[in-house]
Parts: structure tokens; C-alpha cells; sequence
């Protein structure tokens, strides 16, 4: 993986918290859920950052990559960078 999404940075400025409000078991808190498994299972934790992808989708975020690997150095991708997949805007199409 070269580009990913850390969703404590997404969490941290969508909901507009600081970062140490974004540790894994306060996010959830925050959000009106518990931990669900066993804490530092890979498994666990990954469905409970699933969880709260998905409630952010909810609430009107925009999940964009924001970390990525560059020679060997982790960099910030700038907010401003399209959407992962998305198509390029087009204008629409007259019909004659």
C-alpha cells in the first residue's frame, strides 16, 4: 500500500477534535458505540475502524487518502487532491 486513508486524521478533522481525542476506544465513545472483540486484535480493531468509516460516511464525510509513501517517507496528501477513483469532471452534454 502506497496511499491509505488514516482515519484518525479524517475522524480528528471531520468531527473538529484534537488528536488526542482520536485514539481508537474514544473515537468510538464519541460516537456512541463500544469496542466490539478483543483490544490490539488486528482482526477487532479493523472492523472497529470499519465501524466508524462507515458512521462517518453517515454523517457526510468524504473519506479521502491523506497519508501515502513517497521514497521511503511517509507525506500528507493535500485535502484538496481528488477523490480516489473519481472521474474527472465533465461538462454536461447538449442533446441537438
Amino acid at each position: 500500500a502506497k496511499k491509505w486513508i488514516n482515519i484518525r486524521k479524517s475522524y480528528g478533522n471531520f468531527y473538529k477534535v484534537p488528536r488526542n481525542q482520536t485514539k481508537l476506544t474514544i473515537m468510538l465513545e464519541q460516537l456512541g458505540m463500544s469496542y466490539d472483540g478483543r483490544p490490539h486484535s488486528g482482526l477487532d480493531d479493523s472492523k472497529n475502524i470499519a465501524r466508524i468509516a462507515i458512521r462517518m460516511l453517515q454523517d457526510g464525510c468524504e473519506l479521502r487518502v491523506n497519508e501515502k509513501m513517497h521514497g521511503g517517507q511517509l507525506m500528507a496528501v493535500s485535502s484538496s487532491t481528488p477523490l480516489e477513483g473519481a472521474p474527472a469532471p465533465q461538462m454536461p452534454r447538449c442533446r441537438n
